[in-house]
């Protein structure tokens, strides 16, 4: 039998997974990780939607249903079918956290509201992720993560002043969501020990978004500044932003007045340092045009490489722009596991990405349970909550399974 590990922090604790697509899975991917013992669900037949999304494809798996299904074990269910909600309602009488992404309402129509959910097991927490939440005057409208970042602000700062809306290069509505999803849950089920009771947890793509907005939102409501597209300038910050080298691109981050007199030197442009325009930080936010002009022709003058390493020399936080192949292969060569490798029974060795929080009774690189195949673990999950060879084999010829 295939089972989570059990020297994690989420060890014991079981979790339903309903989602599919990106948000919930990815949140609980991250919870499986963590020791958890994840019951995906999956349509018969079908599975999750992103089994089919490619190219490209490795050994036959989509890499992006790869991507966000390790560490959870697979269980096919009809859950429009009699046998298929009497096979949930046990799931979750025996589960700890129930996790779906469906739009508001669908569970409910499936017979499996929050206080159903809270009758069959009082101690149930319950997380959902949609566009919208649960709550609020925009519950029923469909939503995607392309959706999200127009409607609540970062696409509007993404971009050159001059150019369009443009969008972010991650799916960051959906990542962001299922990052509170799991902060949610973990919270939920620390009160739970003092409680004894189970709650909900409503996470919206749009309230993730709005909560990144930070110095940028506190800027609008009370210093009464729209934010505006930048490209990759910095708001309050000069220099902060991305220069021309004499062979590419260089980032460069000037933080406060300590680095601002190392940065100068540094660069052989200590007249910078007398010009009242630059003297502190609030001026160079004001006079950021010629002093970029300035810095720019300066930076033209050599090298990527070698501005790293005159700027790194003198602690000045910098960085080339890598492509993700670049990024990918410096941390492959690195120790903190963030390539790992999970081995697939069908696809034998598979490259992934690893989990980015970093526990000491865990390690760095810890083993994980690999993307499960369509309906893999059907009969041991099955086996887990009560049911015997015969009525397995029985909701299989029915179906349900």
């Amino acid at each position: 039998m295939s089972e989570a590990p059990t020297d994690r922090p989420l060890s014991g604790v079981a979790v339903l997974d309903l989602s599919r697509i990106l948000a919930g899975p990815y949140a609980s991917q991250k919870l499986g990780d963590m020791g958890a013992n994840v019951w995906k669900v999956e349509r018969p037949g079908q599975g999750d939607d992103t089994r089919t999304w490619g190219p490209p494809f490795y050994e036959g798996i989509s890499t992006y249903f790869m991507a966000v299904n390790r560490s959870k074990r697979s269980l096919t269910l009809d859950l429009k079918s009699p046998g298929g909600k009497a096979v949930l309602a046990r799931l979750i009488e025996r589960c700890d956290v129930v996790l779906e992404n469906f739009r508001p309402g669908t569970l409910e129509r499936l017979g499996f509201s929050w206080e159903r959910i809270g009758e069959l097991n009082p101690r149930a927490i319950y997380a959902s992720i949609s566009g919208y939440g649960h709550v609020g005057k925009h519950r029923d409208r469909p939503s995607f993560d392309v959706i999200a970042q127009g409607e609540w602000g970062p696409q509007s700062l993404t971009g050159e002043p001059d150019g369009p809306p443009t969008k972010f290069g991650l799916s960051i509505a959906d990542m962001t969501a299922g990052m509170h999803a799991v902060e949610g849950v973990l919270l939920a089920l620390l009160q739970r020990e003092r409680t004894g009771r189970g709650q909900r947890v409503d996470v919206a793509l749009g309230d993730g978004l709005l909560a990144l907005l930070a110095y940028q939102g506190q800027m609008t409501l009370t210093g009464g500044v729209a934010p505006r597209r930048m490209g990759n300038a910095h708001p309050s910050i000069v220099p902060y932003q991305t220069f021309p080298s004499g062979d590419g691109w260089i980032n460069v981050g000037v933080g406060n007045e300590g680095m601002w007199a190392k940065f100068c030197p540094a660069i052989g442009r200590e007249e910078l340092l007398e010009d009242p325009r630059y003297a502190a930080n609030r001026d160079r936010v004001v006079h950021r045009e010629p002093l970029i002009e300035t810095l720019s022709e300066t930076f033209r003058s050599r090298p990527t490489a070698e501005w790293q390493a005159i700027l790194t020399e003198a602690g000045i936080p910098v960085g080339a722009i890598r492509d993700v192949p670049a990024a990918l292969e410096d941390a492959r060569s690195d120790v903190r596991g963030m390539v790992t490798e999970v081995s697939h029974p069908d696809a034998g060795p598979l490259a992934m990405v690893g989990n980015p929080v970093k526990l000491s009774e865990v390690g760095y690189d810890p083993s994980y349970l690999p993307p499960p195949r369509l309906g893999e673990h059907s009969s041991e999950i099955l086996a887990e909550v009560g049911y015997s060879s015969d009525e397995i084999a029985a909701l299989r010829e029915q179906s349900v399974v």
